[in-house]
């Protein structure tokens, strides 16, 4: 029982928190991500413990993934110019170079820390400042959007665990997550793509098919996070990626989905507009 209160709490906490700095604007909500990305680079490395990094190593990853995430967040808040992005091949090269210069590690072990930290947490970290752009998104662009998209994760992610727990019996992938069913998934979806018609019915703020591809895109893309992360942290030989959300594990552990979603929903809206 105290467990189960404590998640609800923190997890309430944890929502209201992401939803006021989405909702109050993009400079706060530039400020959670910049600790997001900070935690969850860390979190990447714990994650990677066989890889035996010395404090400099772990310097030149939180490094680059602060200026990958500082390149894209700028352009986001229109601080510097959209050609910058360019200033983003040398932040996913940087792992060679590293690689070059160590005696003691692969570049197999270095360029998975590096990588998995630059596209699986700053890239998508972001990528949600961009959803504020016209420029990428279209008259979309605005804090609901961006609402949207974490609802309809929170909703997949919700569902398919109740409906899980009371009729699921079919496991999904028992290899890497034993506890999800093809029961939960399913029901995950059809409950996203109710919210997804739900809202183009009752508002404007997305038409039907777009709200609707928005839904199965997120479903798909945010199961697979949870799996991936799921089978990093089996890999490592532990339950969850950190402690800050007691309760709820690490900043990887809220976010898996979300940060595997995100870029699929944005390179959808970049093709649309």
């Amino acid at each position: 029982m105290n467990n189960f209160l404590t998640r609800t709490f923190y997890g309430f906490l944890f929502a209201v928190v992401m939803i006021g700095s989405i909702i109050l604007g993009m400079k706060l909500l530039a400020a959670l991500m910049l600790l997001i990305v900070l935690t969850g680079t860390h979190e990447m490395i714990r994650l990677n413990k066989k890889v035996k990094l010395r404090s400099n190593d772990r310097f030149f990853i939180y490094i680059t993934s602060l200026f990958f995430y500082g390149i894209i967040s700028s352009i986001a808040l229109d601080w510097i110019d959209q050609k910058s992005f360019i200033l983003l091949i040398p932040a996913l090269l940087f792992p060679f170079i590293h690689a070059l210069f160590s005696k003691r590690l692969l570049f197999a072990e270095i360029a998975t820390i590096y990588w998995s930290s630059l596209l699986f947490v700053a890239l998508p970290a972001s990528l949600m400042l961009l959803f504020y752009d016209e420029k990428f998104v279209g008259s979309m662009a605005g804090y609901p959007l961006l609402l949207i998209v974490i609802a309809f994760i929170w909703i997949n992610d919700i569902f398919a665990y109740l409906v899980g727990i009371q009729f699921g019996k079919h496991r999904l992938y028992e290899r890497i997550s034993p506890k999800k069913s093809w029961e939960g998934s399913i029901g995950g979806l059809l409950f996203t793509l109710i919210a997804s018609w739900s809202l183009a019915h009752f508002t404007d703020l997305l038409d039907l098919n777009d709200a609707l591809i928005i839904a199965v895109i997120v479903v798909v893309t945010g199961s697979l996070g949870d799996l991936i992360e799921s089978m990093i942290k089996r890999q490592a030989n532990v339950k969850d990626s950190g402690k800050i959300l007691p309760g709820h594990g690490g900043v990887l552990d809220r976010f898996d989905a979300a940060f595997f979603a995100i870029p699929f929903v944005f390179v959808y809206l970049l093709m649309i507009n």
